[in-house]
């Protein structure tokens, strides 16, 4: 909108859009029977955080975006707005005198162009013209195959002021990793939320797709939104994770706890779609339980080797799919419960965590059940959230069980 229009706005409320909004599905239908928004479909308006004001680099005519909170015109915030369902984790850690700190390292995929989504994706092609085989994990070459787009991305993020840092190529096909460098919870999900877009219109400058789903390939690695997480004392800047000995103590060991006990509810959060339990299979860089362990990829909760300030966690299981308000949220939210409920957590694995048991939820069906039936994870993100998030996914699934997938066409079609 022009800019007159914005500041005229700001200043008077005027900035609206329906409440409902917050319910929308995936595929562009409203929840009609939610108790969660109004049924007089009433509006909301908008408060630009004016932190996040940042120029538009892919537009030619000078252009702007800016974040915004969304109120009630009673001027109470909107429960069910993501942005505030994060503030409202980080607020409970405030009261306790705590500071979370988080690092997200985000995978996606280059795809050609697919028009017609009965088609399978296929991997774009770099700057040599030829399609990679196979996943060339670190490799610097098959990174630099895509330097064109990579630039874009870089010099996009620039302007943007995203604090991105290390990128590298990944163990599928065209597969990009970046990595954020450590910081405020809500900072990040802004940046994470604003790099998603930039890498997809750096794509479409070059002729491909970029996209963040979970397992967009039927036999490569899935695309993950791995997070690293600590809590620092707010009055002594020191992080809680560390003992004054240097070893972990009681409120890491508890984070961790809490993570292990909650992981389960809070996957529909981090795991958002049904595609993203294709993700989630042994054998595949991805977690299908809640252990955790030091150094050790195979597990959802790995502990990176570091000195004592920076002993973290590192949560494996979100996908790249998730919101990352709601994903920095869950996660942030399971290792609170830990800490004031003073959990302990299971003895750290040595080896493959793949020989345990498939304990996390393998469908988003299964995932709802889970955390509907876990009140104290529902209240920390606020009960009318979950509510309108429940409604929503399973408005999205009652759409999903109606396609007829080419698996069932292949093998069903003359053989039943």
């Amino acid at each position: 909108m022009p800019p007159s229009k914005f500041l005229k706005g700001n200043k008077s409320r005027g900035l609206r859009i329906p409440e409902e909004v917050f319910t929308l599905t995936i595929n562009g239908r409203y929840v009609w029977e939610t108790s969660a928004v109004s049924d007089s479909a009433i509006d909301i308006y908008l408060q630009p955080d004016f932190n996040t004001i940042r120029l538009v680099p892919w537009y030619k005519e000078p252009t702007a975006q800016v974040i915004c909170d969304a109120f009630h015109l009673n001027d109470e915030p909107v429960e069910i707005s993501p942005r505030h369902v994060l503030t409202r984790v980080l607020d409970l850690y405030k009261e306790k005198g705590w500071r979370p700190v988080i690092a997200p390292e985000l995978e996606f995929y280059l795809v050609k162009r697919n028009i017609d989504p009965d088609y399978p994706l296929e991997a774009a092609v770099g700057r040599s013209g030829r399609k990679e085989a196979g996943g060339q994990a670190y490799g610097i070459d098959a990174a630099n195959d895509f330097d064109p787009i990579v630039e874009d991305i870089y010099d996009f993020c620039e302007v943007q002021e995203l604090d991105v840092d290390t990128l590298s190529h990944e163990s599928g096909p065209a597969q990009l990793e970046i990595n954020f460098n450590h910081g405020d919870p809500l900072e990040l999900a802004d940046q994470v939320f604003l790099f998603k877009r930039t890498v997809r219109q750096a794509a479409l400058k070059h002729d491909m797709y970029a996209t963040f789903m979970a397992k967009p390939h039927e036999n490569e690695p899935g695309s993950s939104m791995h997070i690293h997480q600590s809590v620092m004392d707010v009055k002594t800047g020191k992080n809680v994770f560390a003992g004054r000995d240097g070893k972990p103590s009681k409120l890491f060991l508890a984070h961790i706890a809490g993570l292990q006990r909650y992981l389960a509810a809070a996957l529909p959060l981090a795991a958002p779609n049904v595609n993203s339990y294709r993700r989630l299979v042994p054998e595949s860089d991805a977690p299908t339980n809640v252990h955790w362990a030091i150094d050790n990829r195979t597990v959802s909760l790995r502990v990176p080797s570091s000195d004592p300030s920076n002993l973290r966690v590192e949560n494996r299981v979100p996908g790249a799919d998730a919101n990352p308000y709601l994903a920095f949220a869950a996660s942030l939210a399971c290792g609170y419960l830990g800490m004031i409920e003073r959990l302990k957590p299971s003895d750290p694995v040595e080896g493959s965590a793949y020989r345990y048991a498939h304990t996390l939820p393998i469908s988003l069906d299964e995932a709802l059940d889970k955390l509907n039936y876990t009140k104290s994870f529902k209240q920390v993100l606020g009960e009318k959230f979950v509510e309108a998030f429940q409604d929503v996914k399973h408005e999205e699934m009652q759409h999903y069980r109606r396609v007829i997938s080419s698996w069932e066409r292949e093998y069903l079609l003359l053989n039943v």
